[in-house]
């Protein structure tokens, strides 16, 4: 067993082991964790050190008491021709290898399935290969999850490796937030492997300056230094991160790691995460406030994932059909439109 995964298997699992650190109602953490699971690395717990840490990564009561959001707020099922495999825009495919995270983040748009009710072995994976395999137009496949560095260098190897003998893949992306929450997952023989099946890459996912750290930013600049662009996905989160002054630092430390910011995304509208919803108006103003203050490379599109299936939508004035007391008129890349609430 390699270092990582033992960090894995002595993480928090539960409300138990969390009392022995921080102050909670053991209770409620129970109710929470008995329908959304917890686990929250031994690394990620020692640099709590304020409200926006903590609120990401332990479970809370508002989770079980949320009626307001949808079950699967993106369609994924809906999309999916085989299991665990979303095909919605014509050249790429995301492709889930594993239902398991290093941590179960509270905000977590799968929360419906990742860590307990996502069935993914290799039946499912060979399934999702020889999909793609006979879908001529996929250029792009975007591994997820769960966290696909999950798996053991051995099981992901093999993985990317029947993608890579596939002739009209051209570009392979992992999604991961492993080198925010368990920078140790990160080693030379990983990183050694990627690099065998360029081109290969990365996107990340930090939320908060906090959670750059000594060890987040040597995982980073090892992967970087191996040749794999980087790129940050970056969720607004009310109480969190909805500041203009908290945005503009995580962006200028991520390109310090030679992390690119890519994304800010408004939270989606996924069942038990409604608490941490921000106004659309909020992360307009934040784009705002970088843009002439920052780096133009520092500088993410800011987008939602439009509800039902819509896909991704920059959120600017020309998409923003129309603006009511109810919520926002989008228009997506087809030109269809989409409803999404205040």
């Amino acid at each position: 067993m390699e270092k990582w995964q033992i960090l894995v298997k002595d993480s928090v699992i539960n409300e138990e082991q969390l009392a022995k650190h921080i102050l909670i109602n053991k209770s409620d953490i129970r109710k929470v964790r008995n329908k959304y699971p917890m686990r929250i690395p031994h690394y990620y717990l020692n640099i709590i050190r304020n409200s926006a840490l903590k609120l990401q990564a332990i479970p809370d009561i508002k989770e079980l008491n949320d009626t307001k959001g949808y079950i699967d707020p993106l369609n994924e099922e809906g999309d999916s021709p085989v299991s665990n495999l979303t095909h919605r825009y014509p050249d790429r495919v995301l492709f889930l290898i594993s239902g398991k995270c290093a941590m179960y983040c509270r905000f977590c748009t799968r929360k419906r399935k990742v860590g307990t009710k996502i069935i993914i072995n290799n039946a499912t994976i060979n399934k999702g290969i020889n999909y793609i395999k006979s879908h001529t137009q996929i250029r792009d496949v975007i591994l997820s999850g769960g966290d696909p560095l999950m798996l053991t260098d051995i099981k992901l190897e093999e993985i990317i490796e029947k993608l890579r003998n596939i002739k009209h893949i051209e570009i392979i992306r992992i999604g991961t937030r492993i080198p925010c929450v368990l920078p140790q997952r990160i080693t030379k023989k990983l990183c050694k492997m990627l690099k065998k099946y360029h081109p290969i890459y990365i996107n990340t996912h930090f939320n908060h300056p906090d959670e750059i750290t000594e060890e987040s930013k040597k995982a980073c600049e090892m992967l970087a230094d191996n040749g794999i662009p980087l790129g940050n996905q970056t969720v607004l989160l009310k109480g969190i991160n909805d500041s203009k002054e908290i945005i503009n630092e995580l962006m200028r430390k991520l390109l310090t790691l030679r992390v690119k910011p890519y994304y800010l995304y408004q939270a989606d509208l996924c069942r038990g995460t409604s608490h941490f919803k921000t106004k659309v108006e909020t992360g307009l103003e934040i784009i705002s406030a970088l843009r002439g203050y920052i780096s133009g490379i520092a500088v993410p599109n800011y987008v939602i994932d439009a509800p039902h299936g819509g896909g991704k939508i920059i959120i600017s004035p020309e998409n923003i059909v129309k603006t009511t007391n109810k919520g926002f008129i989008l228009k997506n890349y087809q030109g269809k439109y989409y409803k999404y609430p205040r």
